[in-house]
């Protein structure tokens, strides 16, 4: 299958909806939370399974939940800057596709680090003499009064007590395409510093990859997550390519 442009627009269907989408999920949780006291992250961002609060259908609503007006500006100007080229030339069906699956393959690497973390904080406290049911009924503590805990215990409490939010893992996968896409296009940091998009991909990824793995336990950025959409973006395109859908 060969990818022809469907004609060239500045905001293309599914980036504009998405816009929308996100935009309205934002006005909600403010507007909701502001004036009836409802807080919609505890029903529709995203928690580690095991929280009394995860539910199945947070790996999507998570996307479109955002934590302040500049996380949900960043997200979207990254999300139309990078991604109105990939669905001029993909068209909105695959662009969706493409948008969706680096998404839930985000979610799904950073549910998995923070697992294999839980599980470590979790048999330092069975070996400290903690009952597995006291981990379980601790799992529900609420998030206040879970940040007063300290040390291991604390840090156990917190990893099913605060969820995820935010666009950023899709984000970093259209941010992937768009490298190998577009490999010599010219970036401008800050507006004013060129880079070619290829060395501008491979470079935030390796500036997230050492900030995953530093886990400073002060940081509320999903590094993770951000390399999940890039990995998964990686691997959806090796198989279109393997499949004869990508020609670019």
């Amino acid at each position: 299958m060969n990818y022809q442009p469907r004609g060239f627009s500045l905001l293309p269907e599914v980036i504009k909806n998405l816009l929308i989408i996100n935009g309205l999920f934002f006005l909600g949780t403010v507007v909701l939370g502001d004036s009836l006291g409802i807080n919609l992250y505890d029903s529709l961002a995203l928690y580690m399974p095991g929280s009394v609060n995860f539910q199945p259908f947070q790996l999507v609503t998570h996307m479109f939940m955002h934590g302040n007006f500049g996380h949900i500006l960043f997200n979207m100007f990254a999300l139309w800057m990078f991604g109105y080229a990939l669905e001029n030339v993909w068209g909105g069906k695959r662009f969706l596709i493409y948008y969706m699956i680096t998404g839930l393959g985000a979610a799904a690497l950073h549910l998995g680090i923070n697992y294999f973390e839980a599980i470590q904080l979790q048999n330092e406290l069975l070996a400290n003499g903690f009952t597995m049911d006291q981990l379980i009924e601790l799992r529900s503590t609420p998030l206040e009064e879970g940040m007063r805990y300290k040390g291991i215990l604390g840090d156990y409490v917190l990893k099913y007590q605060i969820p995820t939010v935010g666009a950023s893992g899709a984000v970093f996968g259209i941010l992937l395409a768009f490298g190998m896409m577009f490999p010599n296009t010219r970036i401008y940091l800050y507006f004013a510093f060129p880079i070619k998009a290829k060395y501008f991909v491979i470079g935030y990824g390796l500036l997230e990859l050492f900030n995953g793995i530093a886990n400073d336990p002060s940081s509320n950025v999903a590094h993770f997550a951000h390399l999940g959409g890039m990995l998964f973006g990686f691997l959806l395109i090796r198989y279109w390519k393997s499949k004869g859908y990508w020609n670019y």
